[in-house]
């Protein structure tokens, strides 16, 4: 806490610096004794312009970080001592600092202050003769009742503190969750993308080594036409993950496997799913695939669609030639995608790959 105002942003600090004025408004006590006694004119003029450097010590302790306050605090406390001899009303000079040390230190400083204060009252009675039931008790109880109030000010500002810092970290945390998203589903959407353009073009390359010109053109426009989905893969990504929707994207990812040589089956019908948990479910379905063609040696892919009261599920079999299965992004990112809408991802190997996204039918 640098400051009695620390905790506000600047939409606050206007209106908390108007209340730090309005908060003035309490030295009427001050000058109230100045004018109900007969009092000569200079002690009313020496009274009035002890508020300037009163003042200014007001706004410097508003204004001070905890370890310098005690300096304002201290100056404060003197002009009260140095006027009471002229203004016994500088019991509310005193309950100003009195609010700042509840405000700026702990419960147990703040009770040592207080006493203090009460032998500083009780001092000031006696050497200056003052009425002591009015001076020493109602002093006493004025500073103790300001200070309880600095006390909780400084509560409420911590806990306007903790929840600026709470949303601050919550807002952090959401922009990394949203970065390491994006980079999944790109990983996801590239991945596969990228390897099809370099095996076309190493292809377009060694056919136009062995001038096989026209074949090598076709190969060029199929890279061609990898590389615009991609860039419209990429844009739909960033700007809200649209999407043709399961079905059509299900169709794709079948063509592509079968232009890499793989027979493909379709089993089951494909379920009808909410658009944002529809868009995680290709993205991942496009890493298995993904997975499937860099990995497996497969010459055959199955996709089976299973849906009951209990469970969607959805499988990719192949007949590669896998033997173990070590978890890199892909399959890590698939898995916090599912995780989101309570879904897993499952996999075995036996005679065939098998992964299977499973998900509850309350994600529907």
């Amino acid at each position: 806490m640098n400051s009695i105002h620390a905790a506000t942003d600047s939409n606050h600090k206007s209106s908390e610096d108007k209340l730090a004025w309005i908060y003035l408004v309490n030295l009427v006590f001050y000058l109230i004794p100045l004018f109900i006694n007969d009092k000569p004119a200079w002690e009313i003029v020496v009274a009035l312009l002890t508020l300037i450097p009163f003042i200014y010590c007001y706004f410097w302790a508003y204004r001070s970080p905890k370890d310098k306050a005690i300096y304002p605090i201290a100056a404060m406390i003197a002009l009260g001592v140095a006027i009471t001899p002229i203004n016994t009303g500088s019991l509310s000079l005193f309950t100003f600092a009195g609010f700042y040390i509840g405000f700026y230190y702990p419960i147990k400083n703040a009770f040592i202050s207080l006493l203090g204060f009460i032998a500083l009252l009780t001092a000031l009675t006696f050497l200056l003769d003052i009425n002591h039931y009015y001076f020493i008790t109602y002093g006493g109880l004025l500073i103790a009742g300001v200070g309880l109030f600095g006390i909780a000010e400084r509560k409420r500002v911590e806990t306007k503190c903790r929840e600026q810092k709470s949303k601050a970290e919550i807002s952090q945390l959401a922009t990394m969750l949203e970065r390491e998203r994006i980079a999944r589903d790109l990983h996801d959407i590239m991945g596969h993308n990228l390897s099809s353009i370099s095996l076309k073009a190493e292809l377009a390359e060694k056919l136009l080594d062995k001038n096989h010109i026209e074949q090598a053109k076709e190969q060029l426009i199929e890279l061609n036409t990898i590389a615009r989905e991609s860039l419209n893969q990429v844009r739909e990504t960033v700007s809200g993950y649209k999407h043709k929707g399961l079905a059509s994207s299900v169709m794709s990812l079948c063509q592509t496997l079968r232009d890499k040589g793989l027979s493909v089956s379709l089993e089951g019908d494909i379920p009808q799913l909410v658009p944002e948990l529809e868009t995680h479910v290709i993205l991942s379905l496009t890493e298995l695939c993904n997975n499937i063609l860099r990995h497996s040696q497969a010459d055959h892919c199955s996709l089976i669609f299973d849906e009951s009261k209990d469970e969607i599920s959805i499988s990719i079999k192949d007949n590669g030639q896998v033997t173990a299965i070590v978890e890199g992004n892909g399959l890590k990112g698939i898995r916090e995608r599912l995780k989101a809408f309570q879904g897993q991802l499952d996999y075995k190997l036996d005679q065939q790959s098998q992964f299977t996204i499973k998900l509850p039918p309350q994600t529907l």
